[in-house]
């Protein structure tokens, strides 16, 4: 028999509790509240669940509320939502201290979202791009960690 974790829908999910930065922590440790998967949001409650999401130091639960919007919402703005999540993840990687491949995502999501337009979403394209290619720089060459909370990008113009 397959001990692994299970879903409702027998799908293999770790039950593991995880920390505010995605890391599974050992069973029975406190961890922070998961992303539900799955929600189905309008674009502004997206925008205002990942910025309190991002302020609070949790980019990676930041990026499952982005990933929630490119699955669900309409094609025409998955490119939008993909980038954000690349940009999420890749400060989640250089607050964990992998921050070679926290540059790499931080500079694939700037390249994703690149010339895009935020369109009635609000989201400041322009000025993410520069803060990803800013801290990504920083960062780059095996830099220190940095603090989630303290690097967190404005989304909304």
């Amino acid at each position: 028999m397959d001990a692994r974790d299970r879903d409702v829908d027998g799908r293999a999910r770790s039950a593991r509790p995880r920390d505010g930065l995605g890391r599974p922590l050992a069973y029975g440790k406190a961890g922070v509240e998961r992303q539900p998967e799955g929600v189905v949001r309008s674009p502004a409650e997206t925008v205002r669940e990942a910025q309190r999401l991002l302020d609070a130091g949790m980019p990676f639960h930041a990026h499952e509320v982005f990933e929630d919007a490119w699955k669900s919402g309409p094609e025409a703005a998955a490119p939008l939502w993909r980038g954000l999540a690349q940009l999420a993840v890749g400060l989640t990687h250089a607050a964990r201290g992998n921050t070679v491949g926290g540059a790499r995502l931080l500079r694939r999501g700037a390249a994703g979202i690149e010339g895009l337009d935020g369109g009635p979403y609000g989201v400041d394209v322009p000025g993410l791009v520069r803060w990803a290619e800013e801290l990504a720089g920083r960062v780059a060459d095996a830099g220190p960690a940095v603090d989630a909370a303290r690097e967190a990008p404005r989304l909304a113009t």
